[in-house]
Formats: structure tokens, sequence, C-alpha cells
């Protein structure tokens, strides 16, 4: 089995970004349901962009992460013009495997919780072995 450098995570690592929400957010616009508010796949992607966020500056040369599995609770609904923040602290490292604690939230109020998993993989043999052998 081939050695993958160690990145140097450690539970504790922090990020956060945020998102003002838009038409384009809500779940009307991603077809995740018929109300103008935070679409769940929004919220999604937000509480994954703050987990990539959480490991971009300590990122080994060549390596990235991918999700692998994802729990969220969305607890609150969000209008547009509110801005939501998510919030991702790494609770656990597990060889390749992060484990992120996600907290997404509308000023004081939570608007989803969960956890999303990813594994530190090197970018350009994920990105061969997604795409195939190359036929040229």
């Amino acid at each position: 089995m081939e050695q993958q450098p160690d990145p140097g995570f450690a539970p504790g690592l922090t990020a956060h970004v945020e998102l003002t929400v838009t038409d384009s957010d809500t779940a009307q616009a991603v077809g995740s349901g018929d109300v103008p508010v935070l679409g769940t796949p929004r919220v999604l992607a937000l509480a994954e962009a703050a987990t990539v966020a959480a490991t971009a500056r300590r990122m080994p040369t060549g390596m990235t992460t991918v999700g692998t599995r994802v729990e969220l609770d969305h607890r609150a609904p969000t209008p547009i013009g509110r801005r939501v923040t998510a919030h991702a602290q790494l609770a656990k490292v597990d060889g390749r495997r992060l484990l992120f604690e996600i907290v997404v939230t509308d000023g004081d109020t939570t608007v989803a919780e969960g956890r999303v998993e990813r594994i530190l993989v090197d970018r350009q043999r994920f990105v061969a072995r997604a795409f195939g052998p190359d036929e040229s």
C-alpha cells in the first residue's frame, strides 16, 4: 500500500464561509421544493465549502479532499436577503478520513447542523480514475 503524505490536519481546525441568500439559492430555483427560501442543496454546498476552506491552507501539493458522506439536519427556513454562515470544525482524523462538524447559522438562529466526511486523495490520480483511461 502506498504511503500518503501526512497533511498535518488535526482536530480543532476551523473555517467559515458566508452566503447572502438570492433567488438562485431558493428551493424553487434548485428544484428541491416549491418555496422561496434557502434550499437544502445550497445549505449542503455551503457546508462543504466550509470544510474545503478549513483544509485549503494546509493541503499538501497535488492532494485534495473529496466528500464521501453527509449527515445534515436543515432546521429553519432562511428567506432571500438573509446572510447565513457555515462553520466547519474538524472533529476527527482517521488516516485519510476527515470528519467535520458543521453548523449553519443566520444570526443567532441555527439553520442547519450535521457532519461532513471527506477523504484525502491524490488529485491527479482521482481525476484520471474518474475519467477512465486516456484514449488518445
